[in-house]
């Protein structure tokens, strides 16, 4: 029996709101919150790990992973790289 657990590196924000905590990645399009830090690190795990379970039993993994723009090379599939994130002024042209 192969017990090897899949792994893969996530880009997860954490970003605090008022008195929570939200972490979120956008490889998974998934957020959760908690009342501290590594709360919400440890919640934002299981919530992964929910997430994985109920695609694999659904049946829909490569479909799901694919349309997150997720990669297959060789037997592992490898999330998109969040390569910048920066603070950005925007201008809005209402009329």
């Amino acid at each position: 029996m192969n017990t090897r657990k899949p792994k893969f590196q996530l880009t997860v924000s954490i970003i605090k709101e008022g008195n929570r905590y939200i972490a979120y990645s956008p490889a998974l399009d998934l957020s959760t919150s908690g009342k501290n830090y590594e709360e919400a690190k440890k919640r934002f795990n299981e919530m992964v790990n929910i997430f994985f379970e109920e695609v694999i039993k659904a049946g829909t993994l490569k479909e799901v992973l694919e349309n997150l723009g997720w990669k297959r090379i060789k037997s592992a599939w490898n999330p998109p790289v969040v390569i910048g994130q920066e603070l950005q002024t925007v201008c809005l042209n209402l009329k």
